[in-house]
């Protein structure tokens, strides 16, 4: 059985607070996103307690969290960092062309990034991970730093909120509008 530092439940405290904050959204009426599970195919359940012991991913997932935020819709994948690099192999190909197509389809596509080091949440919007990615495909670092990003991204920390990623929806927004849409 994994323990809570083990690699099996990598991540899941983030989870538990963005399906938290999701819970937050939907009882105010500002949001409805859920969290999208990962499609398995069973091959060994333990009889006794009916678990799953072994099991294989059908496909690969595309983002993790899905939805609509005042009729916009929004997708965006939850990823954590131990280090201030963050390593590129943490996101897929299928993740960035689904982000890409998402986006082209007037929707708002980003990574909610935990810095667990700095106890940090980035909002890093699909176009501003983009030369990143590229920079990566051309044979260069296939990393980022945490220095590398603009710090106005950075989620505020707030009281009754564990991830206020609305806030940053709003300004993702506000930037496009600005831009006329090119942002």
């Amino acid at each position: 059985m994994a323990t809570w530092t083990g690699r099996g439940l990598r991540g899941s405290v983030l989870e538990d607070m963005i399906n938290r904050t999701n819970e937050k959204y939907r009882d105010a009426g500002l949001a409805l996103v859920q969290k999208i599970p990962t499609p398995i195919t069973p091959i060994t359940i333990d009889k006794k307690s009916s678990q799953i012991t072994l099991a294989y991913f059908d496909q690969k997932s595309t983002v993790d969290y899905i939805g609509a935020v005042q009729g916009i819709p929004v997708c965006f994948d939850a990823k954590e960092s131990a280090s201030d690099t963050f390593s590129l192999q943490n996101i897929h190909d299928h993740q960035v062309r689904f982000m890409s197509d998402f986006e082209k389809q007037e929707g708002v596509a980003f990574f909610l990034i935990y810095y667990t080091k700095k106890d940090t949440l980035y909002y890093l919007r699909l176009r501003d991970m983009l030369p990143f990615w590229e920079r990566a495909k051309s044979g260069g670092r296939k990393s980022f730093r945490y220095d590398e990003l603009d710090e106005s991204w950075v989620l505020p920390k707030k009281r009754d909120v564990f991830v206020p990623y609305l806030d940053m929806i709003n300004m993702d927004l506000m930037y496009r509008e600005e831009r006329g849409g090119s942002e």
